[in-house]
């Protein structure tokens, strides 16, 4: 191999070893855009200069006024060229942050992806399997567990509820029969009712027969009153 072909290689293995990193190459490209932006904005400046210093020579000094017209034309030139390269500069600043984004998600990702093995080299899907059968059948267990304790329990005792309750009512029917047989009826008093007193004159019939019914429920309502406390 030649020296001259030694010294290509050298210098670009060199230069790959020395690329600069993304975050450099989008800081010159941020200062170069500064830089192109502010000779645009110089130049138009000085085609605004040079149209005024056109208009003022006129047809007074036509030399003068050809000759910034040139100026003019060659400063449009350059601020045309300006604006192309900005855009070229623009879209490649753009196309690296792209570039650095998809490659920080990649070295993310790679990351992500190196843990997540880490993890599952941890773990063994039999184990994994044989524990959610575990907690499935713990779980079937707690639910009849569950549904035994809510099931009302039944004793057996052996006695016929039919037969309880005939006892029960003849039990009641000879309290019955003992209360009536010991009931005594109050004494009928044996002294004649008073005689019906005269009716008077001038009052009629009907209100002594009222007056007679009156007393006569009278009495009745105390011999009840009086039977039914002895009941009781």
């Amino acid at each position: 191999m030649s020296k001259l072909g030694k010294f290509f290689k050298g210098s670009r293995s060199s230069r790959a070893r020395a690329a600069p990193s993304a975050q450099e190459a989008l800081a010159r490209l941020r200062e170069t855009e500064e830089m192109m932006a502010k000779k645009q904005e110089y130049l138009e400046n000085r085609i605004q200069r040079e149209l005024a210093l056109a208009k003022k020579h006129g047809s007074q000094n036509k030399r003068a006024a050809l000759q910034a017209l040139k100026r003019k034309k060659r400063f449009e030139k350059q601020l045309t060229q300006i604006d192309g390269t900005l855009s070229t500069i623009e879209f490649q600043r753009e196309a690296l942050e792209n570039s650095h984004t998809n490659t920080e998600v990649l070295r993310n990702m790679g990351f992500a992806a190196k843990a997540m093995k880490a993890v599952h080299e941890n773990m063994d899907l039999n184990k994994i399997d044989d524990l959610m059968q575990d907690i499935t059948e713990q779980q079937d267990i707690a639910q009849e567990i569950s549904e035994a304790f809510s099931q009302r329990v039944q004793f057996a005792d052996g006695f016929d509820e039919d037969e309880l309750l005939a006892e029960l009512e003849e039990l009641e029917q000879e309290e019955l029969n003992k209360k009536m047989t010991s009931m005594e009826l109050p004494n009928v008093p044996s002294s004649s009712l008073p005689a019906q007193p005269s009716r008077k004159a001038g009052v009629p019939s009907s209100v002594h027969r009222s007056r007679a019914a009156s007393s006569r429920r009278a009495e009745e309502d105390d011999d009840f009153k009086q039977l039914a406390a002895w009941a009781t």
